[in-house]
């Protein structure tokens, strides 16, 4: 493997170390926060006080005082509690991807993808977008990166369409179709996802046309004013600012619904304008008595942002729309002509197809057959941003099934959902495809994770680090709750789990008494004084919740790195993989899944 970032051997020694490492720590982040005060967990797995704990782990310090006993990173030989924080942080640093020198850095594998594809960046387009136009900050960091990346290993593999499965809102999509020209087909399960993408992409499509207009005229012109630049930035903004996790698709429908006919009548007379021959003009429903000249156009046309993204020509140049209804046949038929030939001069015919974003709604596996979701499929990278649990593990499963997926860049999360082949003492599971693991290597070691701890590789130790914090109190409450159901109720009552009853309650009173009704329990059973004096008795040791939950921030990151090395030694296994590596895409800070697993095929003849 000319090009490979890591030998297989190379690799499997990197898996072992964090497997060491991990076999002695891994008990802390499999420790559940619901049992914590029903279990005593933190006398179970800790020999120091959690002030201790927070000391060292605010200070970074490498030595509070060497312990007394013999360790092995930080646990007691004899007692296997914690005794030592300093040297838990540098065995988990040491043991995380950056420590263990694993990760290619996105430069050099553009670097690599230029040279094993002589990239000339054909296709792209020449004005380049702005992001950040159409997506939240976060999005806006995450898909151009991604897109370059992917387009690149287009461009190496010499393909054009893209797959991007788990592919959501069509951020993605959107921007690998109109920056660089892709044809591509976007899989997702939720059909209303696959609608709001369609939609989005229908008003980004429209908003990219007359944005590419208004540059290359501004370009033959003048350059536009600060108040122009503005309102390109406005665009959409209702609808795109906003984080993801702040806009399920549904709200944003219902959001949609709202303000729908207004905004779709602006929208429709923004298309119109783009579509329609020069002789004619679309005026509003509500305009039909007459039309305006363009020094007419009132304030709302102009603070529209379709309308002010709009090309100055095609504004100036428009004329009276007389209703079709009115027209003779004759006439009818010439405008649709004059259509039909401005549409092929303007290379709108067929071939433009090629360069579309196809939304497609399907549950997917690696056993799906791509052929009969895409009839016309070609040869193509798959690739998936954020795709949750198996998704991941199956997309590169599907890469090294299928001939025709040349390459593939996947970023992965919600570490939790994924499935685990084997249970904690090694016994495997019932037959199926699972998750974790995937690599043969592991396979035969039985590794086994938990549930918890693949939960504790979803926390951001950078984002904690630098003053993100953790939601503490409705991680106490929870937990003093438990106790409540095991002093009172039955016990496996306890085990059903609560929702998101803390964000709708004003106090710890009210936050019990709501989960007791969720749980069908009898609240007048308790009276509130009762229920404030749990937490009374419990507040004074919340410091420990506090001090425990930071140690599994430190070790998030080296549960996320098995799992990685999991999916890359996977694919480093495979005889039809050329190239592989893992990649770290993003910011940690602006999206801690930043990681990416890239793969190839043997590339066609350069």
């Amino acid at each position: 493997m000319a090009f490979s970032s890591m030998s297989l051997d190379s690799l499997k020694k990197k898996i072992d170390e964090v497997r060491g490492f991990l076999s002695v720590a891994l008990r802390i982040a499999n420790a559940h926060t619901v049992d914590f005060y029903t279990r005593d967990v933190w006398r179970a797995y800790m020999g120091m006080d959690p002030e201790e704990v927070l000391t060292a782990v605010n200070s970074g310090c490498d030595r509070t005082g060497a312990p007394k006993v013999n360790t092995t990173y930080g646990f007691c030989d004899v007692s296997k509690k914690l005794v030592d924080v300093p040297a838990l942080l540098r065995a988990a640093k040491a043991h995380s991807l950056p420590g263990l020198g694993v990760c290619v850095q996105r430069q050099r594998l553009m670097e690599t993808l230029r040279v094993m594809g002589r990239d000339t960046k054909d296709g792209m387009s020449e004005e380049p977008l702005l992001p950040d136009e159409f997506m939240s900050s976060k999005k806006a960091h995450e898909v151009p990166a991604m897109a370059e990346v992917v387009a690149a290993l287009s461009r190496c593999c010499k393909v054009k369409q893209v797959i991007d499965v788990g592919s959501g809102k069509g951020y993605l999509c959107s921007f690998l179709s109109m920056q660089y020209n892709l044809q591509v087909f976007g899989i997702d399960c939720s059909s209303t996802n696959t609608r709001g993408a369609q939609e989005r992409n229908r008003k980004l499509k429209k908003f990219s046309r007359a944005y590419q207009k208004h540059v290359q005229f501004s370009s033959n012109h003048e350059v536009p004013n600060e108040e122009t630049r503005d309102s390109w930035e406005n665009a959409d903004e209702r609808e795109e600012r906003m984080p993801d996790h702040q806009i399920p698709t549904f709200q944003m429908q219902k959001e949609e619904e709202k303000n729908g006919a207004k905004e779709r009548e602006q929208i429709d007379m923004a298309e119109a304008q783009c579509s329609l021959s020069p002789d004619q003009k679309y005026t509003s429903p509500s305009d039909l008595s007459g039309t305006r000249e363009p020094s007419e156009l009132t304030n709302t046309d102009i603070e529209n942002p379709f309308f002010t993204a709009l090309a100055p020509d095609i504004v100036e140049q428009s004329f009276p729309r007389v209703p079709p209804s009115q027209l003779s046949t004759e006439e009818r038929e010439r405008r649709k002509r004059e259509n039909l030939e401005r549409k092929a001069r303007n290379g709108k015919g067929k071939s433009d197809n090629k360069n579309l974003y196809s939304p497609l709604t399907s549950y997917v596996t690696a056993e799906t057959e791509l052929r009969k979701l895409i009839t016309e499929l070609e040869d193509a990278v798959m690739v998936g941003l954020h795709t949750c649990g198996d998704l991941a593990p199956s997309t590169l499963r599907m890469f090294e099934a299928k001939q025709e997926l040349r390459a593939v860049c996947s970023v992965g999360c919600c570490y939790h959902f994924l499935s685990e082949k084997f249970d904690e003492d090694g016994h495997e599971c019932e037959s199926g495809v699972y998750g974790f693991p995937m690599s043969r290597y592991l396979m035969e070691q039985a590794c086994f994770c938990g549930r918890n701890a693949r939960m504790s590789a979803c926390l951001a130790m950078e984002r904690v680090t630098v003053g993100g914090g953790l939601p503490m109190e409705s991680l106490f409450y929870r937990a003093v709750l438990h106790v409540i159901l095991q002093d009172h109720y039955d016990a496996h009552k306890s085990e059903r789990r609560v929702g998101n009853v803390y964000s709708k309650a004003s106090s710890f009173v009210d936050y019990v008494r709501r989960a007791l009704r969720k749980l069908e329990l009898d609240e007048l059973k308790l009276t509130d004084s009762v229920i404030q004096s749990y937490h009374d008795l419990y507040i004074s040791r919340m410091s420990e919740m506090v001090a425990f939950n930071m140690l599994k921030v430190i070790l998030a990151p080296c549960i996320e790195g098995l799992i990685l090395l999991d999916r890359l030694c996977y694919l480093k296994e495979q005889e039809n993989v050329f190239y592989s590596a893992l990649v770290q895409l993003f910011n940690p800070l602006l999206s801690p899944r930043c990681y990416a697993i890239v793969g190839m095929k043997e590339p066609g003849a350069l």
